[in-house]
């Protein structure tokens, strides 16, 4: 006996739902199953994508991103060396790791400097650079990038790759002393960012031009004498200016070429001398200068007797204190008084200079 066709299909139907109802629950039961076993705690799952204000500003070109199904999911982190520095450095403030990569690193991104310390060589750069790294809020980079004198060819994505990573409220910085002294670092930093916080190490001439001729020294002993090499000629006395130890000491005249780019508001002169006899007070002054909380204080120093600067005390999970290495606070060679005195009569009227230009008296005279 045949149907009628509406009474077929809806038996047709109800054949057809049963079947779907009777699969779907075989699929439900079985992810409950592997779940219940662990399972999907292994699942890969969507991941936010950190994009801070200043990450808008400079967009990242070339990034390396995952799928999933057809999705990105997320931007794959690009570690390199500084990172893994970094990281180190990171886990011993107490970040929470993960197959020894900072767990900040999944969210962080690289960003031009905030604020570069552009000088001076001998000054007491290093130092200061390990005092700010003690500051939750900077990440630096451990060695000198060099960029704006020696690889600027090489492009501002590469300049940006050799930054650490960043969170929200933390400030990239680096540093490399020969930028002040170099001619074309000013407008180079300049068509970076023109709103970039310049920090300068300065100490007294003389014997920073001393402390420079020491470590070239140590690295070549056969050195001609300090006194041959700071005269073009020892009978007049004229000392001569082309020698990089006392060229950079002119701290007027390059300060003139970095003052046709930035205003004087945007630099801050810190004092090599305080430095080492006062750590806390110039570093006040410096997270001051940069916007940070004062967390660096007096309780973090102590005076290293032996190599007569101030050390960092001993970090939290750390065996001993940090203090700079071998290559810092070496014994200078003995030099002529009368060498030292026509030496400092020849930066006088450039200190003074430098004093009316900064608003500072170094007290070097």
């Amino acid at each position: 006996m045949g149907c009628w066709t509406t009474s077929c299909d809806f038996g047709h139907l109800k054949a057809h739902s049963k079947v779907s109802v009777f699969f779907t629950m075989i699929l439900i039961f079985t992810y409950l199953f592997y779940c219940l076993t662990g399972y999907c705690d292994s699942m890969p799952s969507p991941l936010y994508v950190h994009q801070s204000f200043r990450s808008k500003l400079f967009p990242k070109e070339g990034k390396k991103l995952a799928h999933w199904n057809g999705s990105i999911v997320r931007e794959l982190p690009e570690l390199d060396a500084t990172d893994v520095e970094d990281e180190k450095r990171q886990r011993g403030l107490g970040y929470e790791t993960y197959n020894n990569i900072s767990v900040s690193n999944n969210f962080g991104t690289k960003e031009f400097p905030q604020a570069i310390i552009i000088g001076v060589k001998k000054g007491g750069t290093r130092a200061l650079l390990e005092f700010l790294r003690v500051h939750p809020d900077v990440r630096a980079v451990g060695a000198e990038p060099h960029f704006f004198d020696r690889f600027y060819e090489k492009g501002l994505q590469w300049y940006r790759n050799q930054m650490p990573r960043t969170l929200d409220g933390q400030i990239t910085m680096e540093k490399t002393p020969s930028y002040f002294i170099t001619r074309e670092a000013p407008s180079r930093v300049f068509s970076m960012s023109r709103g970039t916080k310049l920090i300068v190490v300065v100490r007294d001439p003389v014997t920073r031009a001393v402390s420079d001729y020491t470590q070239t020294l140590s690295k070549n002993p056969s050195l001609p004498s300090f006194q041959n090499l700071v005269f073009k000629n020892s009978t007049t006395g004229l000392i001569d200016t082309s020698w990089s130890a006392v060229r950079i000491g002119i701290y007027a005249k390059h300060l003139e070429n970095w003052l046709r780019y930035f205003p004087l508001a945007q630099f801050l002169f810190v004092n090599g001398e305080k430095l080492v006899t006062d750590p806390a007070g110039e570093m006040g002054r410096v997270q001051d200068f940069l916007g940070l909380k004062r967390v660096v204080t007096n309780k973090h120093f102590y005076f290293n007797q032996t190599k007569g600067f101030p050390c960092l005390k001993k970090p939290e999970g750390s065996s001993r204190p940090r203090c700079l290495g071998k290559s810092k606070g070496r014994p200078h060679p003995r030099i002529p008084a009368e060498v030292l005195h026509r030496l400092r009569d020849f930066y006088r009227p450039f200190n003074m200079k430098f004093y009316q230009m900064t608003g500072q008296d170094f007290g070097w005279d």
